[in-house]
């Protein structure tokens, strides 16, 4: 049988993966992270949901293939619609937009009841998903920032329980735009990444200067971000 190989993003997010996991993996795929989960750990057990009909036959593929079928649970639906109440206690969403996530969240917040750990890895808008946890009372408990391929990653992991932990009241603001945890160690990706979007956002702020109607709201919001954005890269 061959190897498992996982991209260095969903090895990180399985790291955060507790031992004897029985957690969802919503957005699966095909399955390489609960075939790898379940293949490290003979005690976990998953539940792959892939809303595809391509990945979800290849998510089934491969689950046969690795032997895991007794223990993995590939179900075709969207978000965690797939899931009966208390069913899981851990769930991982990764490799969609932040705001997506949050939405998957939102409307499946009825089957959350038993959760006591979510795993994310937002390609984009982290801070959506950061504010969610921190209204919905779930601590962000780490956060890590990965590159791999030229593209930087954030993998968010919160437990249930005292969602203003790590923030701070007068930082708020800023703490959900850049990540408490990842503010305190401002690795190298984290100031690449934030470098970035400072230079994406100062183009979008010399466009939006040039329309006939300027949008002042959505102005004076960016030059807000521009401006917090300086003060942590300085």
């Amino acid at each position: 049988m061959n190897q498992l190989m996982l991209s260095e993003r969903l090895k990180t997010v399985a790291t955060y993966i507790p031992k004897k996991a029985n957690f969802a993996d919503i957005g699966s795929d095909h399955a390489y992270l609960p075939c790898y989960v379940c293949t490290k750990d003979i005690e976990a057990k998953a539940i792959a949901g892939e809303v595809n009909e391509g990945p979800f036959q290849s998510a089934v593929t491969n689950v046969k293939h690795y032997n895991l079928s007794s223990r993995i649970d590939v179900r075709k639906g969207n978000g965690l619609a797939i899931l009966k109440e208390s069913e899981v206690e851990q769930i991982v969403i990764a490799g969609m937009g932040g705001s997506l996530i949050t939405t998957i969240l939102e409307e499946g917040k009825a089957k959350l009841d038993k959760v006591n750990r979510i795993i994310t890895q937002p390609n984009v808008d982290a801070s959506s998903i950061r504010t969610w946890f921190y209204q919905n009372g779930f601590d962000l408990v780490k956060e890590r920032i990965v590159k791999e391929d030229g593209h930087i990653y954030e993998v968010l992991v919160a437990d249930r329980g005292n969602a203003n932990s790590n923030y701070h009241p007068t930082l708020v603001k800023k703490q959900l735009l850049f990540g408490p945890l990842l503010l305190q160690e401002k690795s190298e990706p984290f100031i690449e990444k934030w470098q970035v979007e400072k230079d994406r956002k100062e183009r979008a702020v010399k466009q939006m200067m040039q329309a006939k109607e300027l949008d002042h709201a959505k102005l004076d919001c960016f030059k807000e971000e521009i401006q917090m954005i300086k003060e942590v890269l300085s």
